[in-house]
C-alpha cells in the first residue's frame, strides 16, 4: 500500500512530483493561486491517464487537439476535487478540512509536505520591505501548518523554505517553529541543502525541515551529505531544443532538435514522449537584445559578468546605478549549474539570458522548467487556457525542483517503511 501525503502551499507541484515519483500517493493539494491549481489538475490528469492506459488523451491535450475541459472530463471528478483552491487561513481552513477529509474517507495520512510562501523569510524580500517584513502575515503561516499537523497527526512532515529562514527575525521565527512543532508532538531537524548536490543543474540553496512524531525513535538521514556527482553542464539541458529568436515559439516544431542525452533521460526530463510544449521565447526590444549580445560576448570570451555601469551610456536607462549591477546576467551554459531560478523571471528575462548568442534572447518557459528539473511533459497552466508566459514563469520560479524532491522523498520513504514494519 502506498504511503499517503497532503501537500500544503502546493504551488505548481514540484515537491509533490518528486514524492509521486518515489511512490507516494497524494491525498490533496492545497494552493491559493488559481493558475497553479489548474497546473496541479492537469498533472493529476497526466498521472491518472498514464496509469489507466489512456495516455494518448494527454498527448492530444499537449498537441492542442482537445481542450482543457475535455482533458478534465477524462479524469474522475474525485481526483480533480483533491486540488483545493483556497488560502490556508483561519477563515478558509474549515472548508479545506472538509475537502481533505472527503478525500481521506476515514483513513489516516502518513505525511504532510510543503512550505509557506518564502517572501517573508527571503533576504531579498526583507531588503525591499520598509519594515523588513515584520508585519507580514506570511511570517506566521507556520502556525497554520502546525494546526494541520495537529488535526491530521501524520507520522512525519517535510517543510521547505528559503535560506533566509535561518536569519529572519534574528532566528526567532525558526526558534518559535521548533517550540510550536514540539508542542504539537514533533521533533525537527533542519538541513541546509543545495539543489546542485541533488543533481539539479542550478545553484539553489534551501532549508528543508524534517519533522517526526516524538514517539518514534529513529535516525533521520542527513540530507546535507547527499552529493550527486555530475559531469554535465547547463548546455546539456539546452542543446536538444530547437533554436528560437526573441518572440518566437516552437508550436510548429513539437519535435526535439537532437536525440536525448544521458542526463535528460536518467533524470526523467525527457521521458519517452517525442513532443514538448512551452518552448516560447519572450519578445525583446532592440535595446535589450543589444545588451544581451554584449553580456553573452563578455561571458563566452572570458567568463566575465556584465556590470550595468560598464554599458554605453545610451543603453543605460535605469536610474538606479548604485545597486543591482548584475541585472543582466547570462545563464552559463559551460558551467555545471546556473544561477537560481526565481519568480522574478515572470517579470522579465534579463537575469536569464540564453548563452547562445545566435539566439539572442532570454530563456523560454521550457528551458526555465528544465533548470528546475521539471519533465518536459509537465504543462504549466494559466487561469485562461493556453500557454501563458507570466503564470508559467511564476510557478516555475516558486517551485521545488522535482529531482531534489524525489531524492528527499526516497529518504523519507526509507524512514517511514521502518515505522510501518
Amino acid at each position: 500500500m502506498s504511503l499517503s501525503y497532503i501537500d500544503l502551499f502546493a504551488g505548481a507541484g514540484g515537491l509533490s512530483e518528486g514524492f509521486i515519483r518515489a511512490g507516494f500517493e497524494p491525498v490533496a493539494h492545497v494552493e491559493m493561486d488559481k493558475a497553479a491549481c489548474y497546473t496541479l489538475k492537469t498533472r493529476i490528469a497526466y498521472h491518472h491517464l498514464k496509469s489507466v492506459g489512456k495516455f494518448q488523451t494527454y498527448i492530444a491535450y499537449l498537441k492542442g487537439e482537445i481542450s482543457r475541459k475535455e482533458l478534465y472530463e477524462s479524469v474522475p471528478t474525485s481526483l480533480l476535487d483533491s486540488v483545493v483552491n483556497l488560502p490556508i487561513s483561519a477563515e478558509a481552513n474549515p472548508a479545506i478540512h472538509k475537502a481533505i477529509e472527503k478525500q481521506l474517507n476515514g483513513e489516516k495520512v502518513d505525511l504532510i509536505i510543503g512550505g509557506p510562501p518564502c517572501q517573508a523569510y527571503s533576504l531579498v524580500g526583507r531588503a525591499r520591505s520598509k519594515d523588513g517584513m515584520k508585519g507580514d502575515k506570511r511570517n506566521y503561516l507556520y502556525v497554520q501548518y502546525a494546526k494541520f499537523l495537529e488535526r491530521y497527526s501524520p507520522k512525519m512532515f517535510v517543510f521547505e523554505n528559503v535560506l533566509g529562514l535561518l536569519s529572519a527575525g534574528n532566528g526567532i521565527y525558526l526558534s518559535n517553529m521548533q517550540k510550536l512543532f514540539r508542542k504539537k508532538g514533533y521533533e525537527i531537524q533542519v538541513f541546509n541543502v543545495e539543489a546542485n548536490n541533488f543533481g539539479v543543474l542550478q545553484n539553489r540553496k534551501r532549508i528543508i525541515i524534517i519533522g517526526w512524531k516524538q514517539e518514534y525513535n529513529f535516525q533521520i538521514p542527513d540530507l546535507e551529505k547527499i552529493k550527486i556527482k555530475s559531469n554535465f553542464t547547463v548546455n546539456t539541458l539546452l542543446s536538444d531544443l530547437p533554436k528560437l529568436q526573441a518572440g518566437q515559439d516552437s508550436d510548429r516544431f513539437l519535435k526535439y532538435k537532437t536525440k536525448t542525452n544521458s542526463y535528460l533521460a536518467d533524470n526523467a526530463i525527457r521521458n519517452g514522449i517525442d513532443i514538448f510544449t512551452h518552448h516560447v521565447a519572450r519578445p525583446h526590444t532592440n535595446q535589450d537584445k543589444e545588451i544581451y549580445r554584449i553580456a553573452v560576448e563578455k561571458w563566452n570570451s572570458g567568463k566575465t559578468r556584465l556590470n550595468y555601469n560598464d554599458l554605453p551610456e545610451r543603453l543605460k536607462t535605469h536610474n538606479n546605478r548604485k545597486s543591482f549591477f548584475d541585472r543582466f546576467k547570462v545563464v552559463a551554459g559551460n558551467e555545471p549549474f546556473s544561477q537560481t531560478v526565481v519568480a522574478h523571471i515572470a517579470k522579465d528575462g534579463h537575469y536569464y539570458i540564453h548563452p547562445d548568442i545566435e539566439q539572442n534572447r532570454s530563456l523560454t518557459i521550457r528551458e526555465a522548467a528544465r533548470l528546475q528539473s521539471f519533465p518536459d511533459d509537465y504543462f504549466f497552466e494559466g487561469v485562461k487556457e493556453g500557454i501563458l508566459k507570466t503564470p508559467a514563469f511564476k510557478q516555475i520560479g516558486n517551485a521545488v525542483p522535482p529531482l531534489m524532491a524525489y531524492l528527499i522523498a526516497e529518504q523519507v520513504n526509507n524512514v517511514l517503511e521502518k515505522i510501518n514494519v
